[in-house]
């Protein structure tokens, strides 16, 4: 097992550049998940690692080896795809003992590392069948093991659960966690679901047309996201966006006016604004509180609720045309077309400026 790290990796296709001077630094045995919207440059990055991109400028790193120039064969690492890619006419044992086989890895030591993965991930049972009479999560964990019987130095996933169906995937992400736990593989993930980078990451590296916009620990991404798209992208539902004038400022403080005239002071963690700027303000759906209309913080006419049992989500307009998300716990009772008020906690407010970077 190994570490990796990127230095300045940029990628060019012509003219057009899709990634911008990522640098990156993964211990040996971290989970790191890129993650992004679709275009963003994570499938294209995680090739690089891999070798089946080169990059047009910088160096891949995997533990103390140059592997910039190297091809996938010699970097020691192994990739799960999202689409499985088994051969369909082969055996789950044959699928699973291909690479060995074909590498010239003597027998008993192909049957024995096949056997320990088939156990490991329960499928040991399944050896004798082909892909077209297994489920979608039996192909995938096919698809893990025939990677992970070539004991690799780095594991790379490419949206490997993005075909199965919402609860499989479920079952998968701890299948994966349960893996890098056990076997403490270094392993790259790439998705674009957030929830899944979440989940699984000890760190998350969040990628924007190309750019780093932020690599952290999947809760410090969520408490305290470096700018607007990082805070916008982090968090299911995702963060409320209200509009705050500055009516005051000094090199500490700044004093706001939001929607529904309400005034709110913050520490000022940047360059002080001019009065009348324009900022944006934001707040978790989880952070606002069900109040009175008269004494809230900010008025809402519903469109629509999503009853989801324990939690609902409400979904409606501002009085000033802002769309708003809240988070109901144990509360049913909200009503399309009606209008409800929300207090807004100055705490869990966090402040951008025009530029969308976070500032307090």
């Amino acid at each position: 097992m190994a570490g990796l790290a990127l230095s300045s990796v940029r990628k060019r296709f012509g003219s057009v550049e899709v990634i911008h001077d990522v640098n990156l630094t993964v211990a040996d045995g971290e989970f790191v998940v890129f993650v992004g919207q679709s275009g963003c440059g994570k499938s294209t990055l995680l090739r690089i690692i891999a070798g089946l991109e080169d990059t047009s400028s910088g160096t891949v790193r995997i533990g103390d080896e140059d592997v910039t120039d190297k091809e996938p064969a010699d970097r020691g690492v192994a990739m799960v795809f999202q689409s499985y890619a088994l051969y369909p006419h082969m055996t789950v044992s044959r699928n699973l003992s291909f690479g060995l086989r074909m590498n010239g890895v003597d027998k008993a030591e192909v049957d024995e590392k096949v056997s320990t993965i088939a156990r490991m991930l329960q499928l040991d049972t399944l050896m004798d069948r082909k892909p077209r009479q297994l489920s979608g999560g039996q192909r995938q964990r096919v698809a893990i093991g025939r990677a992970l019987v070539r004991s690799p130095r780095l594991f790379l996933f490419d949206e490997p659960l993005s075909n199965l169906d919402a609860e499989l995937r479920v079952q998968m992400r701890v299948e994966i966690a349960r893996l890098h736990e056990e076997l403490g593989i270094t392993t790259i993930y790439v998705t674009h679901d957030q929830v899944e980078a979440m989940t699984l990451a000890d760190r998350i590296m969040v990628l924007n047309k190309g750019r780093v916009e932020q690599i952290g620990r999947p809760l410090d991404l969520y408490d305290e996201p470096a700018n607007l798209f990082v805070a916008g992208f982090i968090g299911s539902p995702r963060m409320n966006f209200l509009p705050a004038k500055v009516i005051n400022a000094d090199s500490e403080r700044i004093d706001l006016r939001l929607p529904n005239d309400r005034d709110v002071a913050k520490t000022l963690k940047g360059p002080r604004p001019k009065v009348g700027e324009v900022m944006t303000a934001g707040i978790r759906p989880e952070h606002l509180v069900r109040s009175a209309v008269d004494d809230a913080d900010l008025v809402m006419t519903v469109d629509y609720a999503e009853h989801l049992g324990s939690d609902s989500l409400v979904y409606g307009i501002a009085e000033d045309g802002t769309r708003i998300i809240f988070q109901a716990r144990n509360s049913r009772d909200a009503r399309s077309k009606e209008r409800i008020g929300l207090a807004m906690p100055d705490e869990s407010l966090l402040l951008f400026d025009g530029q969308g970077k976070r500032v307090s």
